[in-house]
């Protein structure tokens, strides 16, 4: 009975902070290159959770040695506090990459970005991002998506971090 018990505790305290991932083809990309972090749209009711996803997988990448990551001007993107960004956004953020001779290109959307209604109130992100050769006619040489929740007393930017670092762990640099 004890050991019935014990195992149903930990079950259900492994089910709190889950975690889901789906991984896309992946290939090794340059290092040296010229990347781009394009904008992430927000696709949430959540003011400016793009911006939030953005500026953790711009840390990510920094911290994986890309020197040469450009970030799109501020112009670009529509992520604001009153209007959601949209798809044009992104396709304006391509073509100055293009024109600023970038060869990757990291975009994507943050689907979800919020503490769950109820008693304890647990973050919850959902996040996807996407690779993209600009030299190679914009193909997707990565694509990755996944969602994570955790525990009541965790913070939502900690496991927008833990996911986006997930999802960035398989990008191959040579």
């Amino acid at each position: 009975m004890r050991s019935n018990l014990f195992v149903s505790v930990v079950l259900l305290f492994s089910l709190a902070a889950c975690s889901t991932v789906q991984h896309g083809v992946n290939t090794e990309l340059e290092r040296n290159a010229k990347w781009a972090l394009l904008p992430i749209v927000n696709l949430t009711d959540v003011p400016q959770a793009g911006m939030r996803a953005e500026a953790i997988v711009e840390t990510e990448l920094g911290g994986r040695s890309l020197n040469a990551l450009l970030h799109y001007p501020p112009a670009v993107n529509g992520d604001t506090l009153f209007e959601p960004a949209e798809r044009k956004v992104v396709l304006d953020a391509l073509v100055w990459a293009k024109q600023q001779g970038v060869r990757y290109a990291v975009t994507g959307a943050v689907d979800e970005w919020r503490y769950k209604v109820g008693i304890d109130g647990e973050p919850a992100v959902g996040v996807t991002l996407q690779v993209m050769d600009l030299a190679n006619n914009n193909v997707v040489v990565m694509s990755v998506s996944g969602a994570k929740s955790g525990w009541s007393r965790e913070s939502l930017s900690a496991v927008g971090r833990d996911l986006i670092r997930e999802l960035l762990g398989d990008l191959k640099l040579r």
